[in-house]
This record gives structure tokens, C-alpha cells and sequence, in this order.
């Protein structure tokens, strides 16, 4: 495989960086990307980074001399994008967006699935409404809660609390500890994914023991199948991970192979799950 990739140029390998593995939702995504790549006829070489440490962990990776690159919870400074660029190494982030970066990128919808969560908490008659943010930083935690205070503002609703969960069960479960011993506490909380969501649940009925949602409603983020399973019955908003991986997928052999080089981003749309713990809207 080396000998041949002297001689084509191409490696037939393809970067995968990654970071926030203990969210459920990113292993499930890079397990069905590697095998998408594979049945192109690429391979996935992986990096796993720390939150932040992006571009070093790229610049290891370049030094395979992979074909294309694939951030996956992750983001990349405008420099290294441009110079990735300029050596024809194409780069797509996975559900992040940086504006004004030469990299393409796919992300779902997250600004409309904010919206769709204050919609639904404030029609099931929530007025003391919480978030729990993922990491500042993030374009995901960023856009999703723009919708959310978006959707309030337009109800004349105020946020009445939020906490910085980091991605992380235990973030989120210290915010969850926080939020219940106040003077007012939320009856909702919006959590920025699903693992935080997990660990707000198990807060509010194994350390709190409050009932959802009859005391207290969640609604988290991403769907992944865990929120299916009966100990949870999460309502969420789900992302479209397949049709996510397949527009990463494309996008990588517009240029790879057919030499598209203009910067696209794509935002797909997203849906709200209902399930077992939030309040319903009544009529």
C-alpha cells in the first residue's frame, strides 16, 4: 500500500479527529463514517484530541500524509485550514462550523433545535426555564442555545437559569445540584446534548428524588439510542446523523476526486422527539 501510493500520490487514508468520546453520539458517528470511507475504498487513520488542542493534533495527522481530513467535535484554526487548503489536503468539520473558514463543513440545524425546545417547554406551560451548556466554544453549544433564547425572547420569557456543564456528566450534574437548590428552582431544563441530559436525570430522580416531569422537565440533544432505552425515555432533538455522514462523505470525494474546490457548508434540518420526560403541550 505504501509502494503504491508513491507511485499515485494518493494514500488512500483518510484523518479522523475526534474529540468528546464519552458523548455517545460521536463513537456511533465514527463507526459509521470509517465504514462508508471503506466501502469508497479509503481507510481512517484516528486522532484522538483534547478539547482546544486541535491544530496539533492536525498537524501530527498531516505528517501521514492522509488525502482528507475529517474534524469530528472539533475545530481547527483559519491558518491551518487555509494551509490544508493550499496543499490540496481537503477538510470537512463534523458538527462544528467556524465562520469565515476556508474548511467545508456539516452541521445539523442546531439554531431551529433551540427554537423547537423553548417552543415546546413554553406551549407545555414552563415558566421557570433552565440551560445547561455544553463548552463555550463550541459552534453546537453556541447555536443551540441562540435558538433557545431566541424562542423565549419571543414568548417574553427570561432565562431564569444557567450553568456551564463542559460536555461532561459531572458538569452537568453539579449544574442540576445548583439549579434545584435555589430560591426559584427551573421546572425545565434544557441540556446542549443528550450524555449531559443523562446525568441531570439521574440527579434529579437517584440524587434529588424528584419526578420527571412532573416536578421537573429535560429535554436534551442528539438522539442517540441510549434516549430510546426505557431507564431514560429522553425527549430530544434528534440530529440526522446518517444524512450528515453521507453530505461528510460527498463532500470529501467532490474534492478528492472530482477536484471541487469551493468551501461549502451544510446545515440539515433536525426533528424533536417526544418521549417520556417532559411535559406534553396540552390541546
Amino acid at each position: 500500500a505504501i509502494a503504491r501510493s508513491l507511485i499515485s500520490g494518493q494514500s488512500k487514508m483518510i484523518g479522523l479527529i475526534a474529540a468528546y468520546l464519552d458523548n455517545q453520539f460521536y463513537p456511533i458517528v465514527l463507526e459509521r463514517l470509517a465504514k462508508a470511507l471503506q466501502a469508497r475504498g479509503y481507510h481512517t487513520l484516528l486522532f484522538i484530541s483534547e478539547p482546544g488542542d486541535q491544530d496539533h493534533e492536525l498537524e501530527k495527522l498531516l505528517a501521514y500524509q492522509v488525502d482528507a481530513v475529517v474534524m469530528a467535535s472539533a475545530t481547527l484554526s483559519s491558518a491551518l485550514a487555509r494551509e490544508c487548503l493550499d496543499a490540496a489536503i481537503p477538510v470537512v468539520l463534523f458538527n462544528r462550523d467556524v465562520p469565515n473558514s476556508p474548511a467545508n463543513s456539516v452541521t445539523s440545524d442546531n439554531f431551529a433545535g433551540g427554537r423547537q425546545v423553548a417552543d415546546y417547554l413554553i406551549e407545555s406551560g414552563h415558566k421557570q426555564l433552565a440551560y445547561i451548556a455544553g463548552a463555550e466554544n463550541s459552534s453546537t453549544n453556541r447555536d443551540r442555545e441562540a435558538g433557545f433564547l431566541a424562542g423565549l425572547d419571543a414568548a417574553g420569557v427570561s432565562l431564569a437559569h444557567r450553568a456551564v456543564g463542559g460536555y461532561t456528566h459531572e458538569g452537568a450534574s453539579e449544574a442540576t445540584h445548583a439549579f434545584m437548590r435555589s430560591d426559584n428552582p427551573p421546572d425545565a431544563i434544557f441540556v446542549a446534548n443528550d450524555h449531559m441530559a443523562f446525568a441531570v436525570l439521574d440527579t434529579l430522580r437517584q440524587g434529588l428524588g424528584l419526578r420527571v416531569p412532573e416536578d421537573v422537565s429535560v429535554i436534551g440533544f442528539d438522539d442517540v439510542p441510549q434516549a430510546a432505552w426505557k431507564a431514560y425515555g429522553l425527549t430530544t432533538v434528534a440530529q440526522p446523523t446518517d444524512a450528515m455522514i453521507e453530505a461528510t462523505v460527498s463532500l470529501l470525494f467532490d474534492q478528492l476526486e472530482v477536484g471541487h474546490a469551493e468551501t461549502t457548508r451544510q446545515c440539515l434540518p433536525v426533528s424533536l422527539v417526544e418521549r417520556d420526560t417532559a411535559r406534553r403541550p396540552q390541546g
